[in-house]
Order: structure tokens, then sequence, then C-alpha cells
């Protein structure tokens, strides 16, 4: 599951991601992550999450291991660590498979996932791409 391709020093600099086992309609937290070398960090808010944060490492082949913490619309304060595998997807953006531990008075464990949004960028050349297959087809 890792990304080679993603392995440059700031492979996650400015990449923005949303869970990806939300159904549709629910809002889900926004993460943006920054890099700067093997060191990651990154803010977050949304869905349940007034504001979050995360800080941690992102080794050679794109894994993370992080610490993060977040204020809940509750009030609740929540800590805990995570450790990211990535995985590219057909369409060049990253998904992200979390095992994450909670601490504290609603400590728990568990696994999700983080879809890479698209960007204006991507979507426009993922456009442009359909356009040409079709064009090739019209000329069959």
């Amino acid at each position: 599951m890792s990304i080679p391709e993603r392995t440059a020093e700031n492979g996650y600099e400015g990449r923005r991601f949303t869970s990806g086992d939300v159904p549709a309609g629910v809002e889900s937290p926004t993460a943006t992550y920054r890099q700067d070398g093997d060191l990651l960090w990154g803010e977050f808010a949304g869905g349940h999450a007034r504001r979050g944060a995360l800080t941690g490492v992102c080794a050679p082949d794109g894994t993370l291991d992080f610490a993060y913490c977040m204020v809940l619309d509750t009030g609740e304060i929540v800590s805990g660590r995570c450790h990211s595998t990535p995985e590219t997807l057909a369409d060049g953006r990253v998904r992200l498979h979390e095992e994450w531990e909670r601490y504290g008075e609603h400590a728990a464990t568990g696994v999700s996932l983080l879809e890479e949004l698209p960007t204006a960028t991507a979507t426009a050349t993922t456009a442009t791409e359909n356009e040409h297959e079709h064009e090739d087809e019209d000329r069959t």
C-alpha cells in the first residue's frame, strides 16, 4: 500500500483529506496536512470536531505516525495517536488507512479511512483526459 512516488520530502504538503467512510450528506472533518522533510503537521475541523491538530513524522515510504488532539462539539477534549498507511488511487489521489488509539476517559482503538479531496487542477485534468478518450472513440 505504500506510495513510492510520494516519497519526496514534502509529499503531503498542502494536501487536504476527509473521512472516506462517512455516509453521503453527513459532514465530516476536513484536514490540511503540512510537511517539511520528515516532519508532518496539520489542522482539521468539521463534523463533531470543532478544531483539531496533529504532529508527527513521515517515513520514506509515505507512512505516517502522529499524535493528535481535538475539541469536540460537546466540549470534550480528545487526544491519541495514529499510524496511517497510504494507498494511491487510480486518479492519483491518496487514501490513508488509519489505525488509531484514543487515550483517557473514553479510550478506544479503531481503524478508519481518509481520502484526499480532489483539487481543481486534478478535477480539470481528469475532465480533459475523459474528453480526449471520447474524441478517440468518435474517430473510430
